[in-house]
């Protein structure tokens, strides 16, 4: 039995890239394009006179996501981390050239206008924002480990990106970038009293910017009793509320949500996670929830294995990516249901958003091109291995893809990084 275990793993080990990541990303956008054109049908009907309108350009979005994904894969992990400067002067002027000629829509300047569709350059931000302070945490990692001005640069590189957004203004991606900052110094070891220090500046201001603006505190307070004005302050959330009681255990069915008849606003988006609570019920809400934990998960897994061999900006983007799907996930899903006051940010690869699609397909992109890579040098390290020199089976902490650490404790990349 021991044996047949065994050469499972190995067989599993000779896949080029994390195939459950591959698969999951693509069954979640799946299902968000069927979601789309279910929440949506009413209001496309009703405004475009096409009930598809919304569901084909969530279909282009789709096959425009799939293009740049393709794209980001042909850069290297060496490339990426040489880059990673450079690319953040150019999400810095994205975030200064939306508020000059962006397109303004509900009170938020976030779009620029391309032709008929919006580019929301936040999404992209976040995005380069992680493969910055991965390249900064693999170039610097003693210098981080161990002095507290390592940080101040990256701090100050924060407020700058804080203060674009919040002119925007974009709260809710604020949120992400401030918690993928601090996940990344965590996992990055940073010093102690650096890392104390930045969570409670991050505290301090994202609490600021909170009360600083009214409609903000009008936010919170509404989720806080939303049913105390239910036709006013707390109309979206008592109509997200409805839709997922009318939904019980098994929902109404696909296509069968009334709350989508134009009485919840923003439906097929922000609240499109409502619609699928009303039409899937508890369980459709499960199984998509269940999908997403566990894309994060082999996130996570990914960054665990190339932190452990020694892979440190691999690690880092793999990490960062399931950090800004774990936030975006969790404050999506807890403004649906009414746990978190409403952020505008959409549920990773269901809300219709071509910005949001795109740029998380990149990052997943990235990370199966950075995981491929390191199978690739795992593969050839064992090929070319010492008698005596074996991989560690997956009961000691291996991922479906290698967890390369080697009996001898070094590691495919360099033949010297402790495996511990």
């Amino acid at each position: 039995m021991g044996d047949l275990w065994s050469g499972a793993a190995r067989a599993r080990d000779t896949a080029p890239y994390d195939r459950q990541l591959l698969f999951l990303t693509m069954t979640l956008i799946l299902v968000g394009l069927v979601m789309v054109f279910s929440a949506s049908v009413t209001q496309a009907e009703h405004r475009y006179d096409s009930m598809f309108f919304f569901a084909l350009r969530d279909g282009v979005a789709i096959a425009a996501a799939a293009v740049i994904g393709a794209f980001a894969m042909m850069f290297s992990g060496d490339l990426l981390r040489r880059i990673s400067l450079p690319l953040l002067g150019v999400g810095l002027l994205l975030l200064l050239l939306v508020l000059l000629v962006g397109s303004e829509i509900n009170s938020a300047r976030r779009w620029i206008r391309l032709g008929g569709f919006n580019l929301q350059p936040a999404e992209f931000a976040k995005i380069i924002w992680i493969l910055y302070l991965s390249g900064f945490l693999t170039r610097k990692r003693e210098e981080v480990t161990r002095k507290l001005r390592a940080f101040v640069k990256q701090f100050a590189l924060l407020i700058v990106m804080a203060a674009l957004l919040l002119l925007q203004p974009d709260y809710g991606s604020l949120v992400v970038i401030s918690g993928i900052f601090i996940g990344l110094l965590f996992v990055g070891g940073a010093h102690l009293m650096s890392f104390l220090i930045c969570i409670a500046l991050l505290l301090i201001l994202l609490t600021v910017m909170a009360v600083w603006e009214p409609y903000r505190m009008l936010r919170i307070t509404t989720f806080l009793d939303p049913w105390q004005d239910p036709f006013g302050k707390g109309y979206q959330l008592t109509q997200s509320l409805m839709a997922f009681g009318r939904g019980g255990l098994t929902g109404e069915g696909l296509g069968n949500s009334v709350q989508k008849m134009e009485y919840l606003p923003e439906a097929h988006t922000d609240f499109v996670f409502a619609i699928l609570g009303e039409e899937g019920g508890f369980l459709g809400v499960a199984a998509v929830v269940l999908l997403e934990i566990w894309l994060i998960w082999r996130m996570f897994r990914i960054s665990r294995t190339m932190l452990r061999a020694g892979e440190m900006f691999g690690g880092y983007v793999s990490f960062g990516m399931g950090m800004l799907l774990s936030i975006q996930t969790f404050i999506n899903v807890g403004a649906a249901s009414g746990m978190l006051p409403t952020k505008g940010l959409t549920f990773p690869l269901i809300s219709y958003g071509g910005s949001s699609l795109a740029a998380v397909v990149a990052g997943i992109a990235i990370v199966l091109r950075l995981d491929h890579e390191f199978r690739s040098r795992y593969r050839r390290h064992g090929d070319e291995a010492e008698p005596g020199v074996a991989e560690v089976s997956e009961s000691s902490g291996g991922a479906d893809a290698p967890d390369h650490v080697v009996e001898s404790g070094k590691t495919p990349s360099d033949g010297s990084v402790s495996a511990g």
